[in-house]
């Protein structure tokens, strides 16, 4: 049977990963996936690897949907969840724009927790209340669109996650939403810079607003941006607690 399975692996060690993701990757005659990603899975015997880099998100669809309708087992891995800024939009968008067969072939997604949630269970609840995820990204849509989002997000009340904050392509994008940012939010706001986590690597800065720097920041590391009633709760010894409390001020 044609089959193809998008499996989130989540944020980093495979103590995160769900039974039901585990159990498909073991199944999996083809595995593809950005390359470090792949690099997660251990090796199985009688399976193949198909690497490829982060900018060919829908070729790497398209290769994973023609095995797959040739009668392959596939799985197609992604990082955190399939759904959020990751995989499985792409492998709908190839879908659609496919041919027939392709919506023929059996698909399942699997979730996976994803770096924004990793990250909050990591500091306590800044996301306790409301929130809303971004991608500062403008690979796929335009900056304009993101400052106008940004604002709206943080006008509204919502504690804000943000993926993909800089890059070498893009070093200036983080500074300019932080910078927006200090126009909606008190310089009090809490900010936490996550990166790498659940990895052997990862590192968690707790500041404000007022403090945040960009230079903190690379493609490993997601931001939790909280609102004017996320609390910052100091622990003696222990990290602090960061919460935003589900009761909303009127």
């Amino acid at each position: 049977m044609s089959r193809l399975d998008v499996i989130g692996l989540g944020p980093g060690g495979a103590g995160l990963r769900t039974p039901e993701a585990e159990s498909a990757l073991a199944s999996a005659a083809m595995l593809f996936g950005y390359g470090p990603y792949l690099d997660r899975v251990p090796h199985r015997p009688g399976q193949s690897r198909h690497p490829s880099d982060n900018r060919v998100e829908r070729a790497r669809a398209e290769a994973a949907l023609t095995a797959a309708a040739d009668g392959a087992t596939v799985a197609m891995v992604t990082g955190g969840d399939p759904g959020v800024f990751a995989m499985a939009a792409a492998v709908c968008e190839a879908i659609e724009a496919g041919p027939p067969e392709w919506r023929a072939i059996d698909l399942a997604i699997y979730p996976g927790v994803t770096a924004m949630l990793a990250l909050a269970a990591r500091t306590g609840a800044p996301l306790g209340g409301d929130f809303c995820a971004l991608s500062l990204s403008d690979n796929l849509k335009p900056w304009p669109l993101i400052e106008r989002r940004l604002a709206a997000a943080a006008g509204a009340g919502f504690a804000l996650a943000l993926y993909n904050p800089i890059s070498r392509a893009r070093p200036w994008q983080l500074g300019a939403a932080l910078a927006l940012l200090r126009t909606h939010l008190p310089a009090t706001t809490p900010v936490i810079f996550g990166r790498a986590i659940a990895r052997p690597d990862e590192a968690i800065r707790i500041t404000t607003l007022a403090e945040a720097d960009p230079l903190w920041a690379d493609m490993a590391t997601c931001l939790l941006i909280g609102t004017a009633e996320t609390r910052i709760v100091p622990r003696d010894s222990r990290p602090p607690l960061v919460y935003t409390p589900r009761r909303a001020a009127q």
